[in-house]
Parts: structure tokens; C-alpha cells; sequence
């Protein structure tokens, strides 16, 4: 990628880099990493945080929601908020709370405190995300973006797909405290060296004056009630439940609303005229859709080895750490890559690589481990480094440096609901398919299926010896080997689904304008 080098429009020589910007930067890097983790870390271990809070299963699901609810309605703010209040203070709001919050939830006596403080956790932590790469994009020069862009991007994929590893290794060997103790040290050295190291830009606080707080109780409304019903749709059986209904409503009432005022007010809540810019709007759906490989495989991957193979969470965690390896290793070669090769180029090796990953894993079967898990782990730990380079250059490259921290809000908010609308579709194939082959492999099962009859007559013979009711627990077997090939089925179904959405990928690359020298503009400015 040759016009790498010259994305954001001429610039004079570059300077020598200023190292209190530098160490400002890997703070706030390591901000964001805290932030991302904290959603896998948790995942893996909901059921030990269950047993310690004596909640149900649905309360415990909150614990996840609410974060996820949270966070998905600050990650747009944040831009707003960091032109206002400036990077600087906005940052360090964002890394002191988050951790605050951290010490909350570990002291959670109940589940109702647990769900609260995961709220402002995911609030005030997700506005560090969109920090790092807006700042990404506007104090480094373009000749840096081959070292500064596989930075945010191997933080961005990596964090989800070790925060099973970490969050299993945690919560067995001490407690589930600890998956929010972890971050106190941290967030706390984060903190300090946001408040005195960053000084990116300034506070314009006379903004405040035209803040549009309708538009933010109406983005709140939208977004929060679209992530509620993304993620309980398909435990409620979607729209046959109230609270789906409503939420969808609601969703639909503040999407009206929100979008009215974003054209409408001279200030609006999040700007959304960077989608106009051509590059920035392919960016952002490549970037919708790379949220649902990240985070539907880090959720798919784990659903098998647990429901098919029964692993625990920490065995889980060592399988698919494999995936994390070979992002950290792909990063610095993507980042190389980046300055030599078309972005386009680069992109569509990465969504070959994923689809081939994903049609491998349609061969699936009860007995796969951690071998056979292998080549299609590598392969998409691998396509998504080469993919989240280019696109994060393609998505903000190209826009002036006024327009980014807005654009990067909105470009991460893509990626999250990538993740929240590809489970929920994973979710709703797995258990729809599940069911339709369970019946289809049920009808298979009569008195004329004659290879089933000598299997039941045989396996309740050998526990007839044993004094127990053959005949029954026969039936009980064949019952659970039935629902166990129904799940695999589903899988591979699911597999099949993500092969096809990747490959088709490769045709809206040849869309994509090259960004060229004088990019710096890009259109629709």
C-alpha cells in the first residue's frame, strides 16, 4: 500500500516522533485493551460469577447485557464528548471510572449490584476505544500508520480472542473477583499517565451550549433497546415475547428521532456526514462484518467445546489460544504488508483466508480437538490482522483530522453491532437448525430402521447385566447421540452461512476507490 504513506494529504518531512505522545499513546492503547478484554474475560466465566452471586441463568445473562448496552451507546458519544471536555480529560474520566468501576463489581454482593456496576463499567470504559484510534489517526504522521495501525488493530481483535484464556486461567485458579481485580494496578497507572502525558488538543467548552440532549436520550433509546433485543431475542423466542416487542418499538421510535436531529441540529450528538465520505462507509461495513467474524468464532469456537466436547472454561481457553498467537505474530508482517501491497489487495487475501477457514470447519465432527482445530484457528487469527490494517486505513485514512474522532466512534459502533446482530443470527440458525434436524434425524428412528433396533437390543443387554433398566437407558443413548449429531449439524450450517458471507466480500473490495496521494480531502467533504 504505497499511498499508505500519504493518506491524510501532502505533508512536509516528518518529525522526529515527540515521546511524551508516544508513551501518552501506549497508555491509552493498554486502555482500550482493559476495556475490550473485560467483555471475553467475563464471558467465560459467567457461570462461576452465577454460583458466587447465587443468581439464575437470565439475571447472570445481564451481567453481559448491561455492559454491552452500556457501551455500545458511549462508544458514538465519545467523540462529542472528547471535542468538548478534550482527549485528555475525557481519557482519564474514562480510565479512572472504568477502574472505580473494576473495584465495584469485585465487591458485588448480589446480582442487582453486579448488573448496575457492569452498566458503568461498560459506560465510562467505552469511550476509550474510539480515543485511541481517532488519536491514532491525528498526532502520528501517515509514514507511521504501518507501526501505529496493526498496534490498535492487534489490540482490537487480540483482546477478544485471549479473553476466554485469561478469564478461565483467572477464575480457576483464584476466584471470579479477580477478573475485575486485575484491572485495579493497571487502570490506576492508565489513569496517571493520561492526566499528565496527553495534550493532543483542547476543550471547547462552549459547546455545552449546544449540546443536543435529545438527540443523546434519543441515540440512548435506539441503540441501547437495539443491543437488548440483538442480545435476548433468541432466548425470548423473539416477537412471541413482550419485552422484545416493546424494546423493538422503542428502538424504532428513538432511530427516528435520533436520526432527525443528527440532520437537523447544528451540533448533533454523533456527525454523521463522514459516511458520505465513500471509503469511510465501505470501511465501516467491512468493519460491521469483521465484528461478526471476531466475535461470532470467539463465541462459536467455545459453544462446541463446551456443549460437544465438554471442556471447561480454562481447557476452552488453552484451545483457542492458538488464535491469539497467530495474530500476535501476523501483526507486525500486516503492518509491513501495509506500506508495500494495495489495501484492497491485502483485504481480500484476509477474507479468502477467513472463508477458508470456515469452509474447513463444515467438515466438522464430535471428535475434533484441539489438532483439527488448528489450521481453521490459524487461518482466522491470521485473515483478521491483514484485514483490520487495511480497513481501519481505508475507514479513517482519508478523512481530515477535524472530522476523526466523530468518524472513529462511529467506525468502532460498527464493529460491536457487527458482533451483536452476527450472534444474534448465530444464535437463531443454531437453534432453529437444531431443532429441524433433531426431528429429521428422530423420523430416521422407527421399527424399520432395523441397524437401530440391533444397536438399542445391544447396548440395553450390556446394562441389563449390570441390573439396570437396558431397554431404558438405551433409549436415553440414542436419545443424546441424536442431539448431539443435531448440534453438529447446526454448526456446520452456521460454518457454511459465515463461508459464503466472506467469500461474497471479495466482490464489494473491487468497489473500493485506491486511496491516493491527494486523499487528504476525500469525497464528500
Amino acid at each position: 500500500m504505497a499511498a499508505t504513506a500519504t493518506l491524510a494529504g501532502p505533508i512536509p518531512a516528518d518529525p522526529p516522533m515527540d515521546r511524551r505522545k508516544l508513551i501518552a499513546f501506549f497508555a491509552m492503547v493498554f486502555g482500550m485493551f482493559m476495556s475490550i478484554l473485560d467483555i471475553q474475560i467475563v464471558s467465560a466465566s459467567l457461570a462461576e460469577i452465577q454460583a458466587g452471586l447465587g443468581a439464575g441463568s437470565e439475571e447472570v445473562a445481564w451481567v453481559q447485557t448491561s455492559y454491552l448496552i452500556a457501551e455500545v451507546i458511549m462508544i458514538p458519544l465519545s467523540g462529542t464528548l472528547a471535542r468538548i471536555l478534550s482527549t485528555r480529560v475525557l481519557f482519564t474520566i474514562c480510565a479512572g471510572g472504568f477502574t472505580l468501576a473494576s473495584m465495584l463489581c469485585a465487591t458485588a454482593t448480589n446480582i442487582d449490584q453486579m448488573i448496575v456496576y457492569r452498566a458503568i463499567q461498560g459506560f465510562i470504559g467505552g469511550g476509550m476505544i474510539p480515543s485511541v484510534f481517532a488519536a491514532a489517526f491525528t498526532i502520528f504522521p501517515p509514514s507511521k500508520r504501518s507501526i501505529v495501525s496493526p498496534m490498535i488493530g492487534l489490540v482490537a481483535t487480540l483482546a477478544p480472542t485471549i479473553g476466554p484464556t485469561i478469564g478461565g486461567y483467572l477464575s480457576h485458579a483464584f476466584s471470579w473477583h479477580w477478573l475485575f481485580l486485575v484491572n485495579i494496578v493497571p487502570g490506576i497507572i492508565v489513569t496517571a499517565v493520561a492526566w499528565s502525558m496527553i495534550d493532543f488538543d483542547k476543550p471547547e467548552m462552549s459547546l455545552w451550549k449546544k449540546f443536543d440532549w435529545w438527540g443523546l436520550l434519543s441515540m440512548g433509546l435506539f441503540l441501547g433497546s437495539l443491543e437488548y433485543v440483538l442480545e435476548e431475542g433468541n432466548n425470548k423466542d423473539w416477537f412471541s415475547d413482550s419485552h422484545i416487542v416493546i424494546g423493538t418499538l422503542v428502538m424504532v421510535g428513538g432511530a427516528v428521532v435520533f436520526f432527525w436531529r443528527a440532520f437537523k441540529v447544528d451540533f448533533p450528538v454523533v456527525d454523521l456526514k463522514a459516511f458520505a465520505n465513500r471509503n469511510f462507509a465501505f470501511g465501516s461495513l467491512f468493519s460491521f462484518v469483521m465484528g461478526i467474524g471476531l466475535y461470532g468464532l470467539t463465541y462459536l469456537y467455545p459453544l462446541y467445546l463446551g456443549r460437544i466436547r465438554g471442556y471447561d472454561s480454562l481447557m476452552i481457553g488453552e484451545t483457542m489460544f492458538v488464535s491469539g498467537l497467530a495474530m500476535f505474530l501476523t501483526a507486525p508482517v500486516a503492518g509491513m504488508l501495509s506500506s508495500r501491497l494495495d489495501p484492497r489487495v491485502m483485504m481480500g487475501i484476509g477474507f479468502v483466508g477467513f472463508a477458508l477457514g470456515t469452509w474447513m470447519m463444515t467438515g466438522l465432527t464430535a471428535d475434533w480437538d484441539f489438532y483439527e482445530l488448528l489450521i481453521p484457528q490459524v487461518l482466522r487469527g491470521c485473515s483478521l490482522m491483514l484485514c483490520m490494517v487495511p480497513i481501519n486505513n481505508i475507514a479513517l485514512g482519508t478523512l481530515p483530522p477535524a472530522r476523526i474522532r466523530n468518524a472513529s466512534g462511529l467506525f468502532n459502533l460498527t464493529r460491536n453491532l457487527g458482533g451483536a446482530v452476527g450472534l444474534a443470527v448465530i444464535n437463531t440458525v443454531l437453534t432453529q437448525r437444531t431443532d429441524q434436524h433433531y426431528a429429521r434425524l428422530s423420523e430416521q428412528l422407527n421399527f424399520g430402521n432395523w441397524a437401530a433396533l440391533d444397536w438399542l437390543n445391544s447396548v440395553g443387554a450390556n446394562y441389563d447385566g449390570y441390573g439396570l433398566d437396558g431397554s431404558q437407558v438405551a433409549i436415553q443413548k440414542l436419545a443424546g447421540i441424536v442431539t448431539q449429531q443435531s448440534w453438529l449439524l447446526s454448526f456446520i450450517d452456521v460454518f457454511t452461512i459465515l463461508t459464503v458471507l466472506f467469500a461474497s466480500l471479495l466482490v464489494l473490495v473491487t468497489l473500493i476507490a485506491k486511496p491516493s496521494g491527494q486523499a487528504g480531502g476525500g469525497g464528500g467533504h
